[in-house]
């Protein structure tokens, strides 16, 4: 089965009635728990961006609350679990100042928590991986919005970024 493009099933999709795309929809929500998450976000959450933003922070600050070990082994584990669930929320999303919102709380949380990132290669990469990702996402924003995420990067350690 050859797959379609957007545009070939945009159009198939606006020929369908109302309980047609009714039907497709939960068809693909089962089929997928991604599928079902987006579903869940574009449903419920994407009207209040700063609601979902926060009980994305909310979960995070439960999830790091139990990063704490004194192996670096899992902390690592820890770290990428976590990331991967904010990957996850982010891709929902599509917003780039959620994004970098996130991420900043996200490295912020790994400062408060005072992980040892300088003691460990494969940590230091995974902190300066997000902030690649942050500065990436902000350069897409307003000029205004990058002024004060690029006050918030010299805060967690990116020095001077634009």
């Amino acid at each position: 089965m050859q797959t379609a493009t957007i545009h070939e099933l945009k159009k198939e999709l606006n020929q369908l009635r109302p309980a047609q795309l009714v039907d497709i929809c939960l068809q693909m929500a089962k089929f997928k728990k991604d599928n079902k998450e987006l579903l869940t976000y574009l449903l419920f959450e994407s009207q209040n961006e700063a609601a979902y933003i926060e009980s994305i922070k909310h979960e995070l600050d439960t999830e790091m609350a139990e990063v704490k070990s004194p192996s670096v082994y899992l902390v690592k584990k820890s770290l990428r679990k976590i990331l991967r669930q904010l990957d996850k929320y982010i891709r929902c999303s599509g917003n780039k100042q959620t994004e970098a919102e996130l991420r900043m709380y996200f490295l912020r949380q790994i400062k408060a928590a005072g992980l040892p990132i300088h003691r460990s290669q494969v940590l230091s990469n995974i902190y300066n991986g997000q902030l690649k990702k942050i500065k990436s996402a902000v350069s897409k924003l307003h000029e205004d919005l990058q002024y004060d995420f690029g006050r918030e990067l010299e805060e967690v350690g990116a020095g001077d970024w634009y």
